[in-house]
């Protein structure tokens, strides 16, 4: 999928927050577009700065006392201006976030039937909590729910994992989005039912025509997921393609050896480990953030590569790829 209308666009994005020992860059420049109806994946390691920016999409980063730059547009309106009456009609409604902990994310104190019926009635979809139950019940059900009137009569304790992500995703769902931003769902459950979360996931979002941000660090999930990948390494995109070109073709270092990390159920070649460590956000190297652990680091590496398309789609942030470094 490469052609459609631009519901998400991300440009020269940078966040750095004050802290006593010192500022904080943890977003560096950040490009990122989704299209109608597409599913975009961004991938990198832990802590290196993707649910920051989904959370900055959504309204939900609290970059009050940050230093910001760049331009967050969803919708064709920069969110990064918004004040709270603004996100009227949009979260919760053309715009939702599926979050990593449904045990966290959902109200202990609520039965499901409460939460659920709220967030219908905020999409408009019925005037009453009684016209909401029916939708409720068959919004359950479509998420392969068996028993929706136990679920609604629950509390979440009292739901497995499993079910409690499926309710996050029905709760994401119900109001028929145009845009989810989907923040490592599943990660706290086991790979089976993360399997069938994410299957799941995927059909409804065809069905409905509704975009995918996807936020994750597992790379076989993203594979069998997504249309397009962003690789991020410490606040930076270092890549993007194609699911099928990045996988069968990687460019940029760091992109080479996350695969190279991935274990293989051969048992042939153990992965390889990535040397050193991610740079402090508080005094990160210049230029390229991966120079320091890269073994074709050059000294071109201590300026910012800009990215450089090798192939159509195909961009890689990386001094081996611009022109003067081929030739």
């Amino acid at each position: 999928m490469t052609s459609g209308e631009e519901i998400l666009s991300i440009r020269d994005f940078s966040v750095r927050f004050a802290q006593f020992e010192g500022s904080s860059h943890v977003l560096n420049g950040v490009n990122l577009t989704v299209r109608r109806g597409e599913r975009v994946a961004l991938v990198g390691e832990s802590a290196c700065g993707k649910t920051l920016t989904a959370r900055s999409v959504i309204g939900l980063a609290d970059l009050r006392r940050a230093e910001v730059s760049g331009d967050v547009s969803v919708f064709g309106k920069n969110v990064l201006d918004f004040r709270d009456k603004d996100w009227r009609g949009i979260r919760g409604n053309r715009l939702t976030m599926i979050f990593q902990d449904p045990f966290a994310a959902l109200n202990p104190v609520f039965s499901i039937a409460d939460q659920l019926s709220t967030v219908i009635l905020r999409g408009n979809r019925a005037r009453t909590r009684t016209e909401a139950m029916p939708i409720a019940r068959a919004a359950l059900e479509s998420v392969g729910i068996v028993d929706p009137d136990r679920v609604l009569g629950s509390y979440p304790f009292q739901l497995s994992g499993g079910l409690n992500q499926r309710v996050m995703i029905c709760m994401a769902l119900v109001n028929r989005p145009d845009l989810v931003l989907a923040d490592e769902p599943g990660t706290a459950l086991d790979v089976t039912v993360q399997a069938q979360t994410l299957a799941l996931m995927r059909d409804l979002t065809e069905q409905s025509g509704t975009a995918v941000l996807l936020i994750s660090h597992n790379l076989g999930v993203v594979r069998g997921f997504a249309h397009r990948v962003y690789v991020m390494y410490a606040g930076s995109i270092v890549e993007e393609a194609d699911v099928a070109s990045l996988f069968a073709a990687p460019r940029h270092p760091y992109t080479k050896a996350l695969l190279r990390s991935v274990p293989r159920l051969t048992g042939e070649n153990l992965p390889d480990g990535i040397p050193g460590n991610v740079p402090d956000y508080r005094d990160p190297p210049p230029g390229c953030r991966f120079a320091p652990r890269c073994e074709f680091a050059r000294p071109t590496c201590r300026t910012h590569p800009p990215a450089v398309e090798t192939a159509p789609g195909h961009r890689v942030a990386c001094v081996l790829y611009e022109p003067e470094a081929a030739a």
